[in-house]
């Protein structure tokens, strides 16, 4: 059972690195940010975006259904395994902003966060 686990565990990472090296799904134009929902953690739980720079959120959810929200900012999405949900932004206000999962996905669902980063735009 450990060696399905790992397996498994480094096939989400390997697909994790090559879909964010390759900018998955975005246009020309835009940023694409690979972002997977397990139970209980988002990977990566901290996203850092520079204000103004087009982007587009690309969730995926191996498990079972998990929601994204951005309760300041007014960003939300369902996430559905086997699906690719994207979220396009373009980010107009620097700050921290928590985000969370907004389905319940299991004992544990309480902890599913993390911070979403505007900085300014790198001259």
């Amino acid at each position: 059972m450990r060696v399905a686990r790992r397996r498994f565990v480094a096939a989400g990472a390997g697909a994790f690195m090559v879909a964010l090296f390759r900018g998955v799904g975005a246009q020309s134009d835009e940023k694409a940010i690979p972002v997977i929902a397990r139970k209980f953690v988002f990977l990566p739980n901290q996203i850092t975006l520079e204000r103004g720079e087009p982007v587009v959120l690309e969730f995926t959810a191996p498990e079972v259904v998990m929601g994204f929200n951005v309760p300041a900012l007014k960003l939300r999405t369902d996430i559905v395994p086997g699906q690719v949900a994207r979220l396009r932004l373009v980010p107009e206000q620097e700050g921290t902003f928590d985000f969370l999962c907004d389905v319940f996905c299991g004992d544990g669902h309480e902890g599913m966060s993390g911070h979403l980063i505007v900085v300014a735009r790198a001259a």
